[in-house]
Parts: structure tokens; C-alpha cells; sequence
């Protein structure tokens, strides 16, 4: 069906991380702020928040599959298979999505996400989506083979998944010829469409949002961004979080994931979404437009 409406998923990464940012998105939810979030498996506070959306089936509350640890020392979690390519020589995951592509099997890596979804479902969670941390399986890296694997695998699971499946050409990397970017979306639209996996239509790279040197100000970068979206259905992703000492000790982006918590439940950005023609809406919504029971 053709969709004529400006439908914009805002996702709470990194749930799971730790209790920080596992408390500040379940008040985010159960205030009526958020439709969509995503459980890092290997995390600290996984359980709890597996426990959380067990206990709330209502909220879409997927698997952030989780394939690289940025926060190493801090952090030294590992992979749930302990595929010897998925780590570093001390344990932990690769820091990075290019070290993780640089080094990983294929066969590993989807044994891998697979397992992380497992995980989930063996504790009697029912993901609603799937996503990738840090975008380390969409191949971006050389290991073009890793998004059609993972799109093959959420297609058997019946789980939708993020990735841009057409080109907006305000998204595209710096650096990256356009040619390149838009043959990247057909690549991704293609496989998905093969494997039957509903995705977004558009990726909003919140990095595209630009910092400010106070919250106004960051609201205001906020509301302007995303109330110009095309029609059709965008997703961005937040990592909201509570202004805590724990924060503060694991990022030094500690404020951004701060104010994207107080962004999310602040009224003057669920009304400029209103006024603009934006409805914000979770994965199940997405399923749902693509079999044509929403409009």
C-alpha cells in the first residue's frame, strides 16, 4: 500500500546497559513517551530489563543485538557464544564496527545474533524487532555478505529490522559518493524485501542532530530535524539515560544520553511532532502499515 503520512519510530537503544539507562527507559514508556526500545543482551542490567518487557507485553521491546563493546575496560562483556573471532585477544568484543568486520566469520557472527535473540526468548520475552548496535551488521565495513545474512535470519525469526531501505539524500555519510549511498539502500530494500522483513523506509542518523551547549537549545536542534521528515516511515534512535555518577563514569556523552531522556517526555516536542503532521509510532505499528491494518 502507499503510505501518505509522516510516520517517525524513535527507538531507545542500549537497554540493558546498565540500571541507568534501564530506569530512564521504563519511565520513558510507562509515561506514554516511548513506543519502541531495543535489549543488549550481554549487558549488565539485560536481565532486568527482559524482566521488564516480559511484565509489559504491551510495549514493542526488541533485541539490540550486540557485536562490538565501545566501553571496554568499563564494560568487558563478551559474546554469548565465545566465537573466537567476535573477540579481542583479552575476551571482550571488538571496540569497533571495523574491527569487528575486520576480523569476524560470518558463521560466528549470525550464531551470534541468534543466540542473542534466543537468549530473550528462552527467558520468555517476545521481541517485537531487531537491530544492530553500533550498525555492525550492515556490512558498511567490507563484509558485504553480514546484512543479507542477518536479514535471512530475522526473515526465519519473523522479526523486522533497521535499515534504510530507501535512499534520503540528506542521510548520506559524508564521504560517501550518492551513487554508492543510494545503491546501498536498494542492496538493503532488496534483501529485505526477499527474506520478508518490514524495515523503515528511511534511517535518521541522530548524529545529523546537533549538540547545543544547553537542553533548549538541543530541543530546539531536536524539534527541527525531526519534524522535517518525508512522508513515509523514518526511525531514528535515542540512549536515553538518567544524570547519574554511573553515567558519568561509563561515556562522557553522559548529558547527551541525559537530555535525550528529558527530550523524549518534554510536551513542547510531542506537540511540535502533532502540529507538524509527525505520528510517532512503534515497530508492531510498522508490521501492522506494511500488511495495510494501519493508515
Amino acid at each position: 500500500m502507499i503510505v501518505i503520512k509522516k510516520y517517525l519510530i524513535i527507538n531507545a537503544d542500549d537497554y540493558g546497559l546498565c540500571p541507568s539507562a534501564n530506569k530512564a527507559v521504563e519511565e520513558l514508556f510507562e509515561g506514554g513517551y516511548l513506543k519502541s526500545s531495543t535489549i543488549m543482551t550481554p549487558c549488565p542490567a539485560a536481565d532486568a530489563a527482559i524482566e521488564f518487557a516480559k511484565a509489559h507485553p504491551q510495549y514493542a521491546i526488541g533485541v539490540h543485538l550486540t557485536h562490538t563493546n565501545e566501553w571496554k575496560e568499563r564494560f568487558p562483556w563478551k559474546p554469548l557464544t565465545n566465537g573466537k573471532s567476535l573477540m579481542t585477544p583479552e575476551g571482550r568484543m571488538w571496540p569497533e564496527s571495523e574491527d569487528f568486520e575486520a576480523h569476524c566469520d560470518y558463521d560466528e557472527a549470525v550464531k551470534e545474533s541468534l543466540a542473542q535473540i534466543e537468549y530473550c526468548e528462552k527467558k520468555g520475552m517476545k521481541p517485537s524487532h531487531v537491530d544492530s548496535h553500533m550498525g555492525a551488521l550492515y556490512g558498511l565495513n567490507g563484509k558485504l555478505k553480514m546484512l543479507p545474512k542477518t536479514l535471512a535470519l530475522c526473515g526465519k525469526k519473523g522479526y523486522p529490522f533497521r535499515m534504510f531501505s530507501k535512499p534520503l539524500p540528506s542521510q548520506c555519510p559524508d564521504g560517501t559518493p550518492m551513487w554508492l549511498f543510494k545503491a546501498a539502500c536498494r542492496f538493503s530494500g532488496f534483501f529485505g524485501k526477499i527474506n520478508k522483513v518490514p524495515m523503515p523506509d528511511y534511517l535518521i542518523f541522530p548524529e545529523q542532530i546537533k549538540d547545543a551547549d544547553t537542553y533548549e537549545g538541543f530541543k530546539a536542534n531536536f524539534i527541527n530535524y525531526l519534524t522535517n521528515i518525508p512522508e513515509g516511515i523514518c526511525e531514528t534512535y535515542v540512549h536515553p539515560a538518567l544524570d547519574t555518577d554511573e553515567m558519568k563514569a561509563i561515556t562522557g556523552r553522559w548529558q547527551r544520553r541525559y537530555w535525550e531522556y528529558l527530550v523524549m517526555k518534554d510536551p513542547e516536542v510531542h506537540k511540535a511532532f502533532k502540529d507538524s503532521g509527525v505520528e510517532l509510532i512503534s515497530y508492531r505499528d510498522l508490521v501492522d502499515i506494511r500488511k495495510g491494518k494501519k493508515v
